[in-house]
């Protein structure tokens, strides 16, 4: 079985804390953990896993945010990787900070790294991880918002965040999509 995770954000040292940079950070996080590392590649840093018989690719995008599904389509055809066995990493306005949601399919949301996906990759029936951002912002502000780092707060109770979302990655590796919605979904 193969899989390919992806994990959003932007490339740069003035990236790396900041919201828009769960994906890489929950990425950053299970490659730490499990002594995996990553190579910079074309379109993406890269790395391979073999875990509980499957083979496990991830993906951060160098392609920044906005134009994500180049290298996610780039990645799914090089390792001949199925939409379905496809997990993409992003975070999200809508759900408070902390909260983590896996779904099977959706809507880009307005999230303009998932409506690149969409187009490029030429459907929405493609599973993904929401990490919960909140939206703590004034009106018109969301780029500062997103683009800024985690406050102090939120930088404490991020290892445990982190952690779940690496178990929701595992867990959909291994037991599939609904059982990792039924284990985990808040």
């Amino acid at each position: 079985m193969k899989y390919l995770i992806a994990g959003l954000g932007n490339i740069g040292p003035e990236y790396a804390f900041t919201r828009h940079n769960a994906g890489f950070m929950v990425l950053d996080r299970l490659a730490a953990q499990h002594d995996f590392k990553f190579s910079f590649e074309k379109l993406a840093f890269v790395a391979e896993w073999k875990y509980k018989g499957r083979h496990i690719y991830f993906i951060k995008p160098t392609t920044y945010m906005n134009l994500s599904g180049k290298s996610i389509r780039y990645y799914m055809d090089q390792y001949k990787v199925q939409a379905e066995n496809t997990l993409t990493i992003v975070d999200e306005l809508q759900l408070p900070f902390g909260t983590l949601r896996i779904k099977p399919k959706g809507s880009h949301g307005g999230h303009n790294g998932l409506k690149n996906i969409e187009e490029i990759i030429g459907t929405t029936e493609y599973p993904r991880l929401r990490f919960g951002i909140g939206n703590n912002f004034p009106r018109g502000r969301q780029v500062d918002y997103v683009l800024k780092p985690f406050s102090n707060e939120e930088m404490a109770e991020l290892p445990i965040i982190l952690d779940k979302a690496g178990d929701m990655v595992t867990s959909f590796c291994t037991l599939g999509i609904q059982a990792t919605m039924n284990n985990y979904n808040q």
